[in-house]
C-alpha cells in the first residue's frame, strides 16, 4: 500500500546512500541499470544535475530531468523527464521514462511516479508527451493508459530489436 507522504525530488547528495542501496538492489537482481551508481554515486548526482540543465549532454541526448519518487525517505522509483523529442526517443523513450524499485512493484508506484510526471511536464510547457513501453511490458502498458495514454504507433527498438509502443498523453 502506498504511503501518503511521497513526494517527487531532484537528485541531491542527500540521497547518495539511499540510492547507492536502490542500485544494489537492482544488481542483485540481475539488473546493471545504476551500474554507474555503484561505481560513482556523486559523479551520477552530478552528471544528472548538468544533464537537467543541458550541459555535458552526450550526442543525441536532449536537457532531461530526474527525479526520485520517495516515501519515507526511501527511493522507491525514479523518473526521467526529456525536456523535447528528437526522432530516436520517437522511436523509443519518449518524454518520459520511469523505473520503480524492484522490491517496490506491483503497489501503484509506477502509477503515481507516471501522473505526478505529467505534472512536471505541464510545469516546463508540454501540452502533450509521449510515452513508449516495450510491447511485453504490461504492467507499463496499463499504467500509461490509467494516466490518459493513447497508443499512436509503434517501432522496434534499436537497442533490443523489441517491438516498442508508442502512446501519447494529452495533457
Amino acid at each position: 500500500m502506498i504511503n501518503r507522504e511521497v513526494t517527487l525530488v531532484e537528485p541531491s547528495l542527500d540521497l547518495k546512500s539511499e540510492l547507492l542501496s536502490m542500485a544494489e538492489e537492482y544488481q542483485t537482481r540481475g539488473d546493471d541499470r545504476y551500474q554507474a551508481v555503484i561505481q560513482d554515486p556523486t559523479a551520477f548526482i552530478r552528471t544528472l544535475e548538468l544533464y537537467s540543465k543541458g550541459i555535458d549532454l552526450p550526442l543525441g541526448f536532449v536537457p532531461t530531468t530526474t527525479f526520485f519518487l520517495l516515501s519515507n525517505n526511501r527511493i522507491m522509483g525514479r523518473s526521467s523527464l526529456r525536456h523535447r523529442l528528437t526522432a530516436e526517443l520517437v522511436n523509443e523513450g519518449g518524454h518520459i521514462g520511469y523505473d520503480i524499485r524492484p522490491s517496490e512493484r506491483m503497489k501503484g508506484y509506477g502509477n503515481l511516479i507516471l501522473k505526478l510526471m505529467l505534472d512536471k511536464a505541464r510545469s516546463i510547457g508540454l501540452d502533450r508527451v509521449l510515452v513508449t513501453c516495450d510491447v511485453d511490458n504490461v504492467a507499463s502498458a496499463s499504467i500509461i493508459r490509467k494516466n490518459g495514454g493513447k497508443l499512436h504507433g509503434q517501432s522496434i527498438s534499436n537497442r533490443t530489436g523489441k517491438i516498442v509502443l508508442q502512446h501519447w498523453i494529452e495533457l
